[in-house]
């Protein structure tokens, strides 16, 4: 009822390129929302800060929700425009509807650009550091650790309470875009990420699994670390990362199970790309 007299509708919003940044569940739920009314979705398209490279795990069917809705890695390397034609062209609306869709392409991109973005998409993600961060970090969601939100660097510290190391703290407070953050008013401790240098994340760019294993290795009540709900299993998108974490598997073997599957979606992915790619 509410989609009546309406013949277009433009989707203009500042993706960040990471699976469980919503922003693309949405934009699935508008293009199915509009296909069975039979309306025509324009996309405006915008740069992927965090387009110049694929990694993380390939969600698992049975881990779908709306942090996570298709099978992609946790950073998949394609523009918001790019990503609607492959929702469309890999039939994933549903019963496979189509969508008339319409992408009015970014001038003078490629995946090799780095892209500073001109406003902050969400209160938390402030600047480029903190959107090259947030595809790691962002899995402490589903743990006890905070990840800054209600201080001034929100995706570029972690910690909480019970960390061993005392020597650096930050205190989560109740501000704009963090009302009653996780440990409001309480001193965390952990790992600044503030000083890393962001050259360093643009040219070696990786979805990296070393701080939620420090932070494991170092949690004392182990059995609590992960929350429950399984929200966890949600943000990877498969129900063994949890697991090989608690195992004490290396970085280097979790990454060997990856790749098989991202070399099937590297694939998948080439099809729909609408500017020069990072790879040849």
């Amino acid at each position: 009822e509410s989609l009546k007299n309406i013949d277009i509708i433009l989707f203009d919003i500042q993706d960040v390129g990471v699976r469980f940044y919503t922003y693309i569940s949405t934009l699935h739920y508008v293009m199915e929302a509009a296909a069975e009314s039979k309306i025509k979705v324009i996309v405006l398209d915008r740069p992927n800060p965090n387009g110049f490279y694929v990694d993380g795990p390939v969600l698992e069917k049975n881990e779908k929700s709306f942090v996570g809705m298709h099978p992609v890695p946790i950073v998949y390397a394609m523009t918001i425009g790019e990503y609607a034609q492959m929702i469309n062209g890999e039939g994933w609306l549903k019963n496979g509807i189509k969508c008339n869709l319409q992408v009015v392409n970014c001038k003078n991109y490629n995946h090799k650009s780095i892209y500073n973005l001109p406003a902050k998409p969400s209160p938390n993600l402030r600047d480029n550091k903190s959107i090259y961060l947030y595809p790691s970090l962002c899995l402490f969601e589903g743990t006890v650790v905070s990840v800054g939100r209600g201080t001034d660097h929100p995706f570029k510290v972690i910690g909480y309470p019970g960390f061993s190391d005392k020597n650096f703290f930050f205190v989560p407070a109740s501000i704009e875009g963090a009302n009653k953050p996780l440990y409001n008013q309480q001193k965390c401790f952990g790992i600044d990420l503030t000083k890393i240098d962001e050259n360093e994340l643009i040219n070696f760019p990786k979805f990296n699994l070393k701080w939620i294993q420090l932070m494991y290795e170092d949690a004392t009540d182990k059995e609590n670390f992960f929350l429950k709900g399984n929200f966890f299993n949600k943000l990877a998108g498969n129900h063994l990362l949890m697991q090989q974490i608690k195992d004490g598997i290396s970085e280097d073997k979790i990454r060997e199970i990856w790749q098989k599957d991202l070399e099937v979606f590297k694939i998948t992915r080439k099809k729909y790309l609408l500017y020069p790619d990072f790879e040849k």
